[in-house]
């Protein structure tokens, strides 16, 4: 397991770079906004070398509010050519994933349409990737994307795209916490975890780890459960690093700790009706 941070978009990179390698981080999750992170403004050469003098890996992020799938066609294409670029950056700087948030801010437009307009972005992103040497991962978010159901309808139809699992996400605006019901479809595309604490509701606080109600030792038993040992971010956003700090500190000793996974139970299915909607059972194993 990997454990690192994501850079601040209004601070200098290489800086950025450099505090992280200071705390003992493992990798940089490279977000590429303005103002000071934009793909326009970063110097790709200067951040790999900053990378490798460091030791430190890295994975890509891009901006949550880029409009893929905007009705305004004019707008959607800027976007798509604006990931182009950054996946054109993540190459060069060593990324082996880009992370990218599915779009539903259309107004009057139903959720076909919003899943429609999705994956014509991302099957136009696909093969840039593929020259780049980047792969694509989904983050999962709050009110829209965040439950088998919904995820499904996006990752389904493109067996190349990865699940990028936000655990604080899958806290909020649900009635249960839906980590374990997206491990238990999407386990083995798993590529990429955020990690932070909250209270519920629909607040996404990025508190540190233990200062919110979330069970997160549960979750990183899934995690364990899921055979995922791969890079964690944790998205604690303070002011004061020693927060983060501490949570990197507790988040290494829960996963060598908490090696007992938690009881089996049972698994969604999903399935496709006649209409083509994807839909969720309940499903057991044979022992």
């Amino acid at each position: 397991m990997l454990v690192g941070a994501m850079n601040h978009p209004a601070e200098n990179v290489i800086d950025e770079i450099k505090w992280m390698a200071e705390m003992d981080l493992d990798f940089v999750d490279l977000t590429l906004e303005p103002p000071e992170a934009a793909v326009w403004k970063v110097d790709a050469n200067a951040i790999r070398k900053a990378l490798a003098d460091h030791g430190l890996d890295v994975i890509g992020h891009t901006a949550y509010y880029l409009p893929l799938a905007s009705p305004f066609e004019s707008l959607r294409r800027a976007a798509v050519e604006e990931l182009k670029r950054c996946l054109e950056v993540f190459g060069k700087v060593g990324a082996k994933w880009m992370n990218l948030h599915p779009d539903g801010k259309a107004p009057l437009h139903d959720k076909n349409f919003h899943v429609e307009r999705n994956l014509q972005t991302l099957r136009e992103l696909l093969p840039v990737g593929r020259d780049c040497g980047v792969g694509l991962i989904i983050e999962n978010l709050p009110g829209k994307w965040n439950t088998v159901l919904e995820l499904s309808r996006l990752l389904e139809p493109l067996p190349e795209i990865g699940l990028h699992l936000d655990i604080g996400h899958a806290n909020l605006m649900v009635e249960k916490n839906t980590t374990e019901e997206l491990l238990s479809i999407y386990g083995p595309r798993l590529r990429h975890v955020h990690l932070h604490d909250n209270k519920g509701g629909s607040a996404d606080l990025h508190l540190p780890l233990g200062s919110g109600t979330m069970e997160i030792p549960y979750h990183i038993r899934s995690l364990k459960k899921a055979k995922y040992d791969g890079t964690i971010t944790l998205e604690v956003f303070c002011e004061d690093r020693h927060y983060l700090e501490y949570s990197r500190d507790l988040l290494r000793h829960w996963w060598e700790e908490l090696a007992v996974p938690p009881p089996e139970k049972p698994k969604l299915a999903v399935t496709t009706t006649a209409s083509g909607q994807y839909s969720t059972s309940n499903a057991r194993s044979e022992e």
